[in-house]
């Protein structure tokens, strides 16, 4: 259960104002379509996160522990201080023309997400943790729980948030899971 919570809670802060949460306004105000685009969002989003999860999986086996700690939790530092750099409006491309909204989403997110923070953060969850299920479900949930909101509300969000606060608050979060697994190991 601590893998699912934690999983949901640095997605869901590290989600806040990224390209994805960028590119679902604008999906949201192309389409104008939400349940399509929430679906689009759900699927793309396990698919690129079971595949990453399956990564960190994989290097949890075949790096040994003595690397391990250091490469996750260095690379959860990185991570941290990635979170503190805003990603703009220019970084989506989902010029996916006159596509159905779900299968626009579907394809325009998961293509987005690769090689994103909060996968390489899925990727290093699951490394850490040995329930992958739980993080796949995690990374889900907090990808859900930033990107929801700015599909539905659109624009009035926009602009409303205290962006620079939350990218402090993830990138600590981040540090602190980082410094954590320095310390005390996996």
């Amino acid at each position: 259960m601590e893998a699912f919570l934690v999983s949901t809670g640095l997605v869901a802060l590290a989600e806040i104002g990224d390209k994805t949460q960028l590119l679902a306004l604008l999906l949201a105000a192309r389409y104008r379509r939400p349940v399509p685009i929430i679906l689009g969002i759900t699927v793309a989003t396990l698919l690129n996160h079971a595949l990453a999860a399956w990564a960190g999986n994989w290097v949890a086996d075949h790096i040994p522990l003595q690397w391990f700690n250091w490469i996750v939790g260095g690379s959860f530092l990185a991570i941290a201080a990635w979170t503190l750099i805003p990603d703009s409006l220019e970084d989506t491309h989902p010029g996916m023309g006159t596509a159905d909204a779900f299968v626009a989403t579907l394809i325009a997110f998961f293509i987005a997400e690769i090689g994103d923070k909060t996968q390489i953060a899925t990727v290093l969850l699951a490394a850490k943790y040995e329930a992958m299920a739980w993080v796949i479900a995690g990374t889900t949930l907090g990808m859900l729980i930033a990107n929801v909101p700015s599909v539905l509300l659109g624009d009035w969000l926009n602009g409303k948030l205290p962006m620079r606060a939350i990218r402090f608050g993830a990138a600590f979060l981040f540090a602190a899971t980082g410094v954590y697994t320095l310390v005390v190991g996996i």
